[in-house]
């Protein structure tokens, strides 16, 4: 089991910069990888970006440039920098865990979410 509490989100105005903070329940070398996702109203929930045991990452085309995610392995956390926000990236924010028990087959666990707002 793995509980995930994000925190940071809120309101910002275009051009202007968010920090997300995910606190993770266990040791972040016992989960294979760390992401966030995020979910606008009306649409599916999208990949943000990831990171891997090994600290490699993966970004979203979108977002690529402009956010950063990064990890502190000795607080259990996850971190996603937002910079240059923009109306769009307007949503609600979800921290996620995957464990792969075999090379085909994993859990994922989920954060509550944290709203990002994005408006002048």
């Amino acid at each position: 089991q793995v509980q995930l509490v994000e925190s940071g989100g809120g309101l910002v105005q275009p051009g202007g910069s968010l920090r997300l903070s995910c606190a993770a329940s266990r040791s972040l070398f016992s989960i294979d990888v760390m992401g966030w996702y995020r979910q606008a109203p009306g649409k599916q929930r999208e990949f943000v970006a990831g990171m891997t045991s090994g600290s490699s990452t993966n970004t979203a085309d979108s977002v690529k440039g402009r956010f950063t995610i990064s990890r502190d392995n000795a607080k259990n956390t996850v971190y996603l920098q937002m910079n240059s926000l923009k109306p769009e990236d307007t949503a609600v924010y979800y921290c996620n865990a995957r464990v792969y028990s075999t090379p085909q087959v994993f859990k994922d666990y989920w954060g509550q979410g944290t709203q990002v707002t994005v408006s002048s």
